[in-house]
């Protein structure tokens, strides 16, 4: 006759939880990698605000520099600032930091605007600021129009 081994210990009800653990880190590893992916960007909307003109000194030098869209500079330098007149202009950033830091050489209170066609990349922009400063040029200011 056969005995049959008693156990000591009943039957188990535990639930195996490690499979459940290796797929929340699988899950985990995709959140991780596809996140950065879906941020791109923020598209936002400036708020369009009318200003007043700042009030300037008419015994103050006045230079607006433009920054062209496909990235050549020119200016004017009068007394006002003015956006139709061109008094010289450049085609490389070195040459409009060597011209306009003669120009801001030659008098230390000149005030120089910089405005910027729409399509001008930031980048340009922002360079043509920083070649600014280097040549010595501690009066800016950015032009804008008023909305429509």
């Amino acid at each position: 006759m056969l005995v049959r081994p008693q156990r000591k210990h009943g039957p188990k009800a535990e639930m195996n939880v490690v499979p459940y653990i290796d797929v929340m880190l699988v899950l985990l590893v995709i959140f991780m990698v596809t996140a950065p992916m879906l941020t791109q960007g923020v598209k936002i909307e400036l708020p369009k605000v009318a200003s007043e003109a700042l009030a300037t000194d008419s015994r103050q030098q006045i230079l607006t520099l433009s920054v062209k869209a496909e990235g050549g500079y020119y200016w004017n330098l009068g007394g006002e600032l003015d956006t139709r007149q061109q008094t010289d202009s450049a085609l490389t950033l070195d040459e409009m930091r060597a011209k306009v830091t003669d120009i801001v050489a030659a008098n230390s209170q000149t005030q120089v605007y910089i405005r910027a066609d729409k399509d001008a990349g930031y980048g340009t922009v922002v360079a043509a600021m920083a070649a600014l400063q280097q040549g010595g040029v501690s009066n800016l200011g950015l032009v804008t129009e008023a909305p429509q």
